[in-house]
């Protein structure tokens, strides 16, 4: 399992408007109709993962910008929205992201989530740097798109047009720790946060243990994100996600709130944002599949060398077997 939703089998014709047009495309066995139906397809998956990386961050930094923006008295008269907000702002981009790319690319949305997928799934390595590039650019435009819609309110609680500062409005786009947490606290934060949302992700897609159908699974996701906003949004804004900050961090930088989003507590961006999600996925991964997942295509699940002396010794003992001891069958049959 190596997406948080399975692609379907993926079919190479495609579908022309008339039934004169698809007679005559069947009848010249057409795979493409035309040039960038062909180029769509070369580039679906990263396109799948930008733009459903996108739609998620314009939902949920848009929905920062909206409930912090109004608090302020010559923005709106009437604050719009609160920390519950919040939490279905993100829940919600995340729940909409994954719909759009899921039965594409598996809609990963988040580089963590790919790498980690990559180590315990088998999700092809080749494919993580072009994932991680899109969910990157996608997350750098999503920042830009709500930048650019509430750039007005955010001249007025800045003060006017040439000033942007991280407390007056640049930790709206990127994510910033609360300023009581000590390094290792927001280390901590960022590490549990994700370990839960990757055993989450881990149990919805196993098929051994209650798979939800295909169109259920952003719905089980809403509810996780929501889940963790409110329970453990609260100390370091519940980034979880390298793409998630970096993309808006980086137009923050372009737009001119300059090195300051860099050099913020020593680079938390790397230390913390970077480094607590993916080891805190590797980390939660690495206990769901000791504990739960059966599937050979863990790392966990590898037979070792008697139990598959063991198994080529007894075939008809098969049924009573580990899905590990079944995959290591079907790799020795291969060579």
């Amino acid at each position: 399992m190596s997406a948080i939703i399975e692609k379907p089998e993926e079919v190479h014709i495609e579908n022309v408007g008339s039934y004169d047009e698809q007679r005559y495309a069947s009848s010249v066995s057409t795979v493409f109709p035309n040039r960038w139906s062909r180029f769509r397809y070369a580039i679906r998956e990263p396109a799948a993962e930008f733009l459903g990386t996108m739609i998620f961050v314009i939902f949920g930094t848009g929905v920062n910008c909206q409930v912090f923006l109004s608090i302020n008295p010559n923005v709106e008269a009437v604050p719009r929205g609160d920390f519950l907000s919040l939490n279905f702002g993100w829940a919600a981009g995340v729940a909409l992201g994954v719909w759009i790319a899921g039965s594409i690319s598996g809609g990963h949305l988040n580089p963590a989530i790919t790498f980690t997928l990559a180590v315990f799934r088998g999700f092809p390595w080749k494919k993580v740097p072009y994932y991680i590039f899109a969910q990157l650019l996608g997350a750098f435009c999503g920042a830009g798109v709500v930048y650019a819609n509430n750039v007005h309110a955010i001249d007025i609680v800045e003060g006017g047009p040439g000033i942007r500062t991280i407390s007056g409005s640049g930790d709206l786009l990127a994510t910033y720790a609360a300023s009581f947490l000590t390094p290792v606290s927001c280390f901590f934060s960022e590490f549990l946060g994700s370990a839960i949302l990757i055993i989450a992700v881990l149990c919805i897609t196993d098929k051994r243990n209650g798979l939800p159908s295909q169109g259920l699974v952003p719905l089980a996701l809403f509810i996780v994100i929501l889940g963790i906003g409110a329970s453990l949004g609260m100390n370091t804004s519940y980034s979880l996600n390298p793409a998630r900050d970096l993309g808006p961090r980086f137009f923050t930088a372009a737009a001119g709130y300059g090195t300051a989003v860099f050099t913020y507590r020593n680079q938390y961006w790397l230390w913390c944002i970077v480094l607590g999600p993916v080891t805190g996925m590797l980390c939660g991964a690495f206990v769901y599949d000791t504990l739960i997942f059966e599937g050979g295509e863990s790392i966990i699940n590898k037979p070792n060398t008697q139990a598959i002396d063991r198994y080529l010794r007894n075939p008809g003992q098969r049924e009573k077997l580990p899905m590990g001891i079944e995959g290591a069958r079907m790799n020795i049959g291969n060579t």
